[in-house]
């Protein structure tokens, strides 16, 4: 079965979190999961982070970016990661520290 374009972004993004030594797991949302929590969270050097991974110009809907909001309110990192971008994961959290 083909990849979609988001399953490559995913890939891609835990292949970066791997090679940085970060903590992440793909919470599960459907039944008794929170709506609109973010595709990738985990934690990187003691601070918390959501990635939401999307492809092409595809935007986070109104309940992803609350969440994402709500992340940084809370100090942790909130990221929306695609082709574009995807190799400045490191860099991206890193600008955090």
């Amino acid at each position: 079965m083909a990849m979609t374009p988001e399953s490559k972004v995913k890939k891609a993004v835990v292949a970066r979190l791997k090679a940085m030594g970060a903590y992440y797991f793909f919470p599960a949302t459907g039944g008794y999961g929170k709506s609109g929590v973010p595709d990738i969270v985990g934690c990187y050097k003691g601070r918390f982070f959501g990635i939401e991974c999307k492809a092409g110009s595809n935007k986070p809907t109104t309940m992803q970016q609350k969440n994402l909001d709500d992340i940084q309110k809370a100090v942790g990192f909130a990221l929306v990661i695609n082709e574009n971008n995807v190799d400045t994961v490191l860099e991206l959290l890193k600008g955090y520290e």
